[in-house]
């Protein structure tokens, strides 16, 4: 299904209710799998990666498919290698094509029996579960946290724990923190010493615990007080001292003119007038909102120089081609480097001389989808394709931008 998307009015304002946090939620999820002592996860998140991933941990079938979702894959490489039982793991085409190898090598090491089933370092998988021995390994930290995090929840089920040695440049080192910090209220602490981290043998004994809002899907929500002329937007259920790495939308939206009030409730968004010609920021340990920010920078007239981009190639879709893609349809000519640099020089067409709707495909990609269809606040209508990509992370999206003012119709 897609969806022309426009916006004729002048104020959003409305009080927004984010989905809980998916990256928190399938950690807990692992944790809760471990745990002889079983506890309750209050607002679990209801996106499509948190669904898949609790199906497969309690699925009977010899087949998990998780489809496009990339957390579940690679925790559950690690879960699977480390408990009884033989699974084979597989998911879509693109999942097929995002590397695993250096998650699947450490936990061969450890012991761990995984085969590739099709292509060597790319699912599916073959994997036979059992015992793990923990000892000292190395892994490759600059293709992906998750396969580090991966890893440390499991290893307090290893006969002597693990020391696990991050080789190169650390990516997204906030997931991580996350992973180690859940852990540590569940009983397990990882300490650290430089780049190397080392998990007890242990056991995990975890409270019932509740999951706050995802400041990832927030970041839309800044986008959308950022494109509008005269936002008054509330969100509830968020925290300033927060387990996740993109609370940081308040700090890099400020730069783009959007300021954020704390409240017991969550955060209130106001706009200033105060907007920078050029905008320059490392999204190393940020990298999902990079979309959102290139969006909104292109829209605003504000040149960009966005580093620590490089993951976004082996996401869902290879997001560095999907944004000049579609941000090209704007006159918009985005460079990228592989060092992960990606810019743009301020020159795109006259937004005012777009007369019919711009068409974005969605590459399988939900943040596609949302980052573009704030759009239409620029008094431009836009065609989001396959709106329901948006299910992986944020079910509500549509009826959410409903709420606020938007005007959603059925097309081809």
């Amino acid at each position: 299904m897609n969806y022309k998307v426009e916006f004729k009015g002048e104020n959003v304002e409305g009080i927004i209710k984010v989905p809980a946090s998916k990256s928190i939620a399938n950690r807990l999820l692992i944790i809760q799998a471990l745990c002889k002592e079983k506890f309750n996860i209050n607002n679990l998140s209801d996106s499509e990666d948190t669904v898949v991933l609790q199906r497969g941990l309690v699925s009977e079938s010899d087949i998990i498919d998780i489809g496009h979702a990339g957390t579940s894959m690679r925790f559950l490489t690690a879960y699977f290698a480390s408990q009884p039982g033989n699974k084979i793991l597989t998911g879509s085409a693109r999942m097929k094509e995002r590397p695993i190898g250096s998650l699947v090598e450490a936990l061969q090491n450890l012991g761990a029996d995984i085969e590739y089933v099709e292509k060597k370092g790319y699912p599916p998988l073959q994997i036979r579960g059992k015992q793990l021995n923990g000892k000292r390994i190395a892994i490759d930290s600059s293709i992906s946290s998750q396969f580090i995090s991966a890893l440390l929840m499991v290893a307090p089920t290893f006969k002597g724990g693990l020391e696990l040695e991050l080789e190169k440049n650390v990516i997204s080192s906030s997931y991580i923190e996350m992973t180690i910090s859940l852990m540590k209220l569940a009983g397990v602490l990882v300490k650290k010493q430089d780049n190397l981290l080392i998990v007890p043998e242990a056991t995990y004994k975890m409270k019932d615990f509740t999951v706050e809002g995802d400041w990832s899907g927030v970041s839309y929500w800044y986008q959308i007080a950022a494109l509008a002329k005269k936002p008054d937007i509330a969100i509830t259920s968020l925290y300033k001292e927060s387990f996740q790495g993109d609370a940081r939308c308040a700090e890099v939206f400020k730069h783009v003119g959007i300021e954020t009030a704390y409240n017991k409730d969550g955060i209130a968004l106001s706009k200033s007038t105060d907007i920078p010609a050029h905008f320059e920021f490392d999204f190393i340990e940020n990298p999902d909102i990079v979309q959102t920010l290139a969006v909104t920078c292109v829209m605003l007239g504000i040149s960009f120089k966005f580093t620590g981009t490089q993951t976004l190639r082996i996401k869902e879709t290879d997001r560095i081609a999907a944004l000049q893609n579609e941000l090209g349809k704007f006159g918009a000519v985005l460079e990228y480097s592989n060092n992960g640099t990606l810019s743009w020089d301020g020159k795109r067409n006259s937004l005012a001389a777009i007369k019919e709707p711009i068409r974005i495909p969605t590459y399988h990609d939900h943040r596609m989808a949302m980052a573009f269809a704030p759009i239409a606040l620029m008094g431009i209508p836009v065609i989001i394709e396959n709106v329901d990509v948006v299910r992986k992370s944020y079910p509500a999206f549509w009826t959410d931008l409903k709420a606020v003012g938007f005007s959603l119709t059925e097309c081809e």
